[in-house]
Parts: C-alpha cells; structure tokens; sequence
C-alpha cells in the first residue's frame, strides 16, 4: 500500500496525495505510456486520443485529446488521480478540474533523466514501487552509458526537423535536444528562446549541420527528408547524414525514447567514423 506521497509539480508548486491511486486517467499518450511502464495499467480508465502503447492502452476510454479535454466526463468517472501534461494540456481545464475537487498532479519532462523519476512517482503512488523503480534504473543506467561511450568525441552540429511544410524544429531545451547532447550532438538552434518554432529552409543552409534527423511517419509516405536533396552541397546531403527515427519513441517522453535516442547517437557515431575515413 502506498503512503501519503508528496510530489513537485511542473510549476514547482507541491502535490500531496494519501494512499494508493486506484482510478487514474492521464491526459497525454506519454503519461499512459509511463503508467503502464510502472506497472499500473490496470488502474488507467480513462486517457486521451493517440495513447496507443502498450497495445492494451489501445482499449481504454477516451476522455479527449491533449489539447480538448471533456472535463464533465472525467468528472463523472471519478478518478483519484489526474496526470496532466503541464505544457501541453490546456490550463483552463486544469484549473476547473482542480476547481471541481478532482486531484491533478501536473508534470512536465524536458530531459531524459527526468523520465525515470516520474516513473518511481507514479510506482510510489500506485503501490508499485518496487516495479516502477526496477525500469527507472534501468533508464539512468543506460543514459550513464551513453555519456560514458561518447565522452571523449567531438561533437557534431545537427537541425531536427519537426515538420517540413512549414519547417519546424525544436530548441536546446526540448528533451530531443538533451538527449543528443549524451552523444555529442548540438543543435543549430540550441539557442532560440521557444522549445519548438518554425525556421526557414535558408537558415538551416547557412549553418550546413552535419546530420539532419526527422522522426519518421506513416508507412509508405513520402520521406519527409527529400527535400534537401536540392541541395547537394550541404555536409548532410553530401555525406548520407539524413536520418529518420521511429515517429513515436522520439517524439514521446516515455521509456521508449531511450531506444530512439540510443539509434540517433548511434547513427552520429557512424557519421564521425565515415568522416575519419575520408
């Protein structure tokens, strides 16, 4: 059983809750993601649109999307704990929800590492502590092992492209970001003030990266990379460096990212060995 849990909030405010957290509903398909992956799946009635993993997520009720809430159904099905996504969840309805005497513990993932600790909460709340904690090492264990392999190489400039039309991309702030940062890759727009904004194509000519990553979409669409075959000249057209990597592991902060940001260090290491070879 779990105990009265205390627990920061993504506005640094503090979340107490007593007891174990029997009917939950998350408001983004990472946070169902977490759920599962701390072994409480089963205490998830209700999460919103896109929650697809693990495949059992698929059959729970949605109450909504991340961005469109039905605070009235979410009232009706009594939950004892909210997950909200801080950044991502509409704050209106977070308040009436709150208003509404419904708990909402609000939380916000910008770097890997910070993946693992919502997991140990959400085990602490759930009365699976032991499980929760089990995958959480497991994370920071293989986050240590990506800084300790690529301590020593040098760094290699990239753009992430979110979208191509327009063309979006993503700040040294956003988890993608910190993650390469393990592996020695810097975004060329590490310093912009917005987590994700759009750029123009001739910007991303000018600072030339060395790799351009974009997450991958549907099967049998058109790559969303070909445009910059136009340009020949750039390092990354030149040398192959045009990765995609699996749509939702990336874009995600849940356990599965760790496999994406392992497969995007990796392909940047191949990139400084086809290099030192000519």
């Amino acid at each position: 059983m779990a105990g009265k849990t205390q627990l920061q909030q993504a506005d640094g405010t503090s979340f107490a809750f007593d007891g174990d957290a029997a009917r939950i509903v998350t408001l983004s398909p990472h946070l169902a993601e977490i759920v599962y992956a701390a072994g409480a799946g089963e205490r998830l009635i209700a999460t919103v649109e896109y929650s697809d993993y693990p495949e059992a997520a698929k059959a729970v009720p949605r109450i909504g999307d991340a961005f469109r809430i039905d605070v009235e159904r979410v009232v009706a099905l009594q939950p004892d704990l909210v997950i909200a996504w801080h950044s991502g969840n509409p704050q209106a309805a977070i308040s009436q929800l709150r208003a509404l005497g419904v708990p909402v513990w609000s939380v916000e993932i910008s770097e890997p590492g910070e993946i693992a600790g919502i997991l140990e909460a959400v085990g602490a709340l759930t009365g699976h502590a032991d499980q929760a904690s089990t995958r959480a090492n497991e994370i920071r264990q293989r986050l240590e092992k990506l800084s300790s392999l690529y301590a020593n190489e040098p760094s290699l400039d990239y753009f992430y492209q979110v979208g191509a039309k327009p063309l979006f991309t993503i700040n040294g702030d956003q988890m993608i970001s910190r993650g390469l940062s393990l592996c020695g890759g810097e975004n060329i727009f590490s310093d912009e003030p917005g987590l994700a904004f759009q750029v123009s194509y001739e910007s991303v000519i000018i600072a030339d990266p060395d790799a351009i990553f974009a997450p991958a979409r549907e099967e049998n669409s058109a790559d969303p990379l070909d445009t910059w075959q136009e340009w020949p000249a750039m390092k990354a057209v030149k040398h192959r460096a045009l990765y995609l990597l699996p749509a939702d592991p990336v874009s995600r902060a849940s356990p599965r990212f760790l496999d994406s940001l392992e497969l995007a260090c990796k392909l940047l290491q191949q990139l400084r060995e086809q290099k030192n070879n000519g």
